[in-house]
């Protein structure tokens, strides 16, 4: 009998707790179930045992973006071109501002559906190449040019340097990652004696 007394105890607290419980649509506040504000609007007023809640539109630089039972209104987000980011969309009532990345820079404090701070795309040094251009999300990747070709950083590929010793000309100066080979004199035949190139004219 005391352990039947004990179960119905038990059902009654779980059942309280159940029919207690706010619907999807409400917030508790006070040990009340109030049915949410819009997107858009904010709590004006709690509901109460005899009235619903009484809900106002976010007004100014503010918004609420989903169903609610706040009080205030959030402050809309400010895109900081010091930052690297620029206004995309404005902020409304029920939508945040969404900011964009600057021409020329990449994210690197993305949020849903925007970015907060943006960095500039790396620039490749003489030397390198660009391996893979940047995007409003990934920065460039450079990478070394190979032996006998050269780049000024802001090509996507190196130029092999020019074959003197093809072309019967006397390297003049050999050529490195950042710069061609220099030849001014020519090969001569039956010689073999490098002659100027002013010579050949």
């Amino acid at each position: 009998m005391f352990c039947q007394n004990i179960f119905v105890i038990f059902l009654l607290i779980v059942k309280q707790k159940l029919c207690c419980a706010c619907d999807r649509a409400e917030y508790e506040i006070g040990g009340e179930c109030c049915p949410m504000c819009s997107p858009g609007t904010r709590v004006y007023r709690h509901c109460t045992e005899f009235t619903s809640t009484s809900c106002v539109p976010c007004i100014g630089s503010t918004f609420i973006n989903k169903p609610n039972g706040l009080i205030t209104c959030f402050p809309c987000t400010v895109c900081d071109q010091g930052l690297g980011v620029k206004t995309a969309k404005e902020c409304t009532a029920s939508s945040d501002t969404v900011c964009g990345v600057l021409e020329g820079n990449y994210c690197v404090d993305p949020y849903e559906g925007g970015c907060r701070a943006a960095e500039k795309h790396t620039t490749c040094k003489p030397g390198q190449f660009i391996k893979r251009p940047g995007t409003q999300n990934t920065d460039v990747v450079c990478e070394n040019c190979r032996e006998n070709s050269f780049s000024n950083g802001s090509s996507t590929s190196c130029t092999p340097h020019t074959d003197c010793g093809s072309r019967r000309l006397r390297t003049l100066r050999p050529g490195d990652g950042v710069s061609d080979s220099v030849s001014c004199m020519w090969i001569n035949r039956e010689t073999g004696h490098p002659v100027p190139m002013i010579q050949q004219i």
